[in-house]
């Protein structure tokens, strides 16, 4: 594929290694990551030529996000796998989908179908998760900033609530001796086991602002005595993972919390933890299109730092998010103008702060691979240019990419930000009131369906964004409501 960064290293810090050729690609289940890798890039390509040919990209839909359902199935097959591989026959699992990295609900109803549940972390989420079929039980509900109606609200649903500190725990102590409940309930530790590279995304710093800080004077002691004066709290929850963060160090702060609960269990005398929650924060690999580090090599890894995890006396919740979706949704935008600036090529295209917002503002944290197609959506071929990939906003900053060696675009080719599954076209960013991009889901390999015989089958995952809409929710319905002051 032109245009695609080279890596020999994945963004955590640890090296990619002959252990991820071994292990199953999220994208499939073949045994062998650079086979489902490459299949998932036919596919990607397959679908964009679609989307031209069949009308959702064009002059007047100028930008589309794509997502891979074959993909998303293949990921979340290979998580279950992955850990399935490790626990002792009959551990209770839970692999709960962080809402926060995709909030689509027809991607949520799709990860359930595929056996994941849901980790919510507001009332918005919650209600997401529901709108999906989301079965209560399924549901883990993380949030520095609950307040009592939320709380009350998921201990009366039975969902499973991990407290981030003494005043919530409080909280939910008045709540529970006023109305019993059958959610299950643990404490959010933060094992202090230091950050990333990205400082922003670092959970288990010293002065992370999630959950009980383990090292600071009486902690420990605190923890020891909330387990002991309350039977009913039966979890530990810890997340140390995020993008930038080695796996070796997000295997610490598990170990850290794994020891913690048999601390716990000692000191009261019984098997009163019985479930941990290890978070997720499993890296992507930004940089090519192999699926590194795989959740097989996360999981055997843990199974090597911390056996007694998966021996059969705890249960599993783990939160994955951006690792499920991230290479399975791809930005596509027509390029309306290409210019020259200084000497050097500019794109301008219809993708840019409003769907990669993080990339515009935080480049060096946050690059995204350009892809090169043509007018029909084919990829472009010819000799690599440097140039830019300008977006529609009104400000010198919003470039998708700077400097980048490409075939060079022209009006009416096409452009497409790889590895947008997760915190991207989802999370819209409405500068100059720029219209959300319509959601599709593909699928590839069916009978007859779109133009030129492409055998690409589109959903509609979310519509595009009507400027109706946009003059609705900057308060077109109140128009007059300041005049009348």
């Amino acid at each position: 594929m032109p245009g695609h960064m080279g890596a020999e290293r994945d963004r955590t810090g640890d090296a990619m290694g002959a252990t991820d050729a071994r292990d199953n690609g999220a994208g499939g289940s073949t045994g062998n990551a650079g086979e489902t890798d490459a299949a998932r890039v036919a596919r990607r390509d397959e679908a964009v030529r679609a989307a031209v040919g069949q009308g959702l990209l064009g002059a007047d839909a100028p930008i589309v996000a794509l997502l891979d359902v074959a993909g998303i199935r293949g990921s979340a097959a290979a998580l279950r796998a992955a850990f399935d591989a490790v626990v002792a026959p009959g551990t209770p699992v839970l692999h709960a989908f962080a809402v926060k990295a995709t909030p689509l609900v027809p991607v949520l109803r799709l990860l359930g179908e595929a056996g994941i549940g849901a980790e919510v972390a507001s009332p918005g989420e919650l209600a997401l998760a529901q709108a999906a079929g989301v079965a209560p039980e399924r549901t883990v509900l993380d949030s520095p900033a609950k307040t009592p109606a939320e709380l009350r609200e998921a201990l009366a649903l039975g969902i499973a609530v991990n407290a981030d500190n003494p005043q919530e725990l409080d909280r939910i102590d008045a709540l529970v001796r006023s109305a019993p409940s059958g959610s299950p309930v643990g404490i959010r530790v933060n094992p202090q086991v230091g950050g990333g590279s990205i400082d922003a995304l670092s959970t288990a710093t010293a002065t992370s602002k999630f959950g009980v800080a383990l090292r600071d004077e009486g902690a420990r002691e605190w923890i020891l005595r909330a387990y002991a004066d309350r039977p009913w709290l039966t979890r530990l929850h810890a997340h140390s993972g995020s993008q930038g963060m080695p796996l070796s160090l997000m295997a610490r702060g598990i170990a850290e919390t794994y020891a913690l609960a048999e601390e716990i269990n000692r000191h009261v005398g019984r098997r009163q933890i019985d479930t941990i929650d290890i978070g997720g924060g499993l890296p992507v690999n930004f940089g090519s299109d192999a699926t590194t580090p795989t959740y097989a090599r996360y999981a055997r890894l843990l199974a090597e730092s911390v056996p007694g995890l998966f021996d059969g006396r705890y249960g599993l919740v783990t939160e994955f998010g951006r690792s499920l979706l991230a290479k399975h949704g791809t930005v596509v935008a027509r390029v309306e103008y290409a210019k020259s600036a200084g000497g050097r090529a500019v794109a301008v295209t219809h993708a840019g702060v409003q769907v990669a917002t993080r990339t515009v503002y935080a480049p060096a944290s946050w690059p995204l691979r350009i892809t090169a197609y043509d007018a029909k959506g084919h990829p472009k071929a010819g000799p690599e240019v440097v140039q830019d990939v300008a977006g529609p906003a009104c400000f010198a900053g919003d470039l998708l990419a700077v400097g980048r060696a490409l075939p060079l675009l022209e009006q009416g080719d096409h452009v497409a930000a790889l590895d947008t599954g997760a915190y991207y076209f989802a999370h819209h960013y409405a500068y100059n009131s720029l219209a959300r991009p319509g959601i599709y889901g593909f699928a590839t390999g069916g009978v007859g369906g779109g133009a030129g015989g492409s055998g690409v089958r589109f959903a509609v995952v979310r519509e595009p964004q009507a400027v109706e809409e946009i003059v609705m929710e900057s308060g077109g319905g109140h128009a007059s409501a300041l005049s009348a002051l």
